[in-house]
């Protein structure tokens, strides 16, 4: 693999902010050409109509992509009510509508419902496969599908903005992974009886990452441009940050490093946790070990 400036040896995260109209690949794609890395990924697909928090896992950390451990998202969503589309969001056509009053009370009593461990039905303009086909490559036939309800946490949903004479107002919501915020807003829409349809959507977290981390692609593209891709990139290791470290002697390390699975005395780290971040005796950060069988192992090297 080529790279500029002897990028293809780099690796780290970029919180990258997605600009409005682009899907979460076409920011990866855009990006390979601007890094001219390959290996990249990224953790958390936004639709197109969304902007906001979107990790770019480059060179060696995209093998974090499937091992999160803090996979917590935070959105601000527009809304209005009194509309029903089949995308869930103002996009797409409109169903239904209504011109029933609902009050600022009203809303906030409905959206609570919503809070905790819920079941929600993903949408058909989702990625989302049936019988290996992406819903929204159904939807667009004009075909539907038989849909299951699947389990979603919502940690927190925050009216902080309504006009009861517009039905229109913003929310921010704190969810975990593969929760649909515009479903959301439409099952709020459903329960008030009138129907609700999300009008915006930006991510201001996912995970570790906030609106404040995010670089946008032309502050990426003039970064590496100027030969300064290792100044924009975030270390691997603080995706892990929540699980305790382990740092190796040296003679342990060169074991470790070789796949030697080490005794727990030649670690020094009690074992209370199923995951450790491992660095080298010169701190460099390997990867993430753990505990099994009486012996500490490798359970993913970056």
């Amino acid at each position: 693999m080529s790279g500029v400036n002897g990028a293809c040896e780099l690796s780290g995260v970029i919180p990258v902010y997605k600009p409005q109209g682009w899907t979460s690949f076409d920011v990866i794609a855009k990006l390979r050409g601007v890094l001219h890395i390959k290996r990249l990924g990224h953790a958390g697909t936004l639709d197109p109509m969304a902007v906001g928090v979107l990790p770019v896992f480059v060179g060696k950390a995209a093998r974090c992509c499937d091992i999160l451990p803090d996979k917590r998202k935070s959105y601000r969503a527009g809304f209005k009510l009194g509309i029903s589309t089949d995308t869930q969001d103002t996009t797409g056509k409109v169903l239904e509508s209504s011109d029933m009053p609902v009050s600022g009370d009203e809303l906030k009593a409905a959206a609570e419902k919503f809070v905790g461990d819920i079941m929600q039905l993903p949408p058909m303009y989702s990625a989302v496969k049936i019988n290996g086909k992406k819903l929204y490559e159904l939807a667009r036939e004009g075909k539907s599908a038989e849909r299951k309800p699947r389990p979603a946490q919502v940690a927190r949903i925050e009216v902080t903005d309504y006009s009861p004479e517009k039905r229109e107002g913003v929310m921010e919501i704190d969810c975990g992974q593969g929760t649909y915020v515009r479903t959301i807003i439409n099952d709020i829409g459903e329960a008030l009886g009138c129907g609700g349809a999300m009008t915006s959507l930006i991510r201001t977290r996912s995970g570790a990452y906030t609106l404040e981390d995010c670089l946008t692609i032309e502050q990426i593209a003039e970064s590496c441009a100027e030969g300064r891709l290792a100044d924009i990139l975030l270390p691997t290791d603080g995706v892990f940050a929540c699980w305790p470290q382990v740092k190796l002697g040296v003679r342990e390390t060169a074991l470790y490093r070789n796949g030697v699975k080490l005794r727990p005395e030649q670690v020094q780290a009690e074992q209370t946790a199923d995951t450790y971040r491992v660095y080298a005796a010169d701190e460099a950060f390997i990867g993430l070990g753990g505990f099994k069988d009486g012996a500490f192992a490798v359970i993913k090297n970056f």
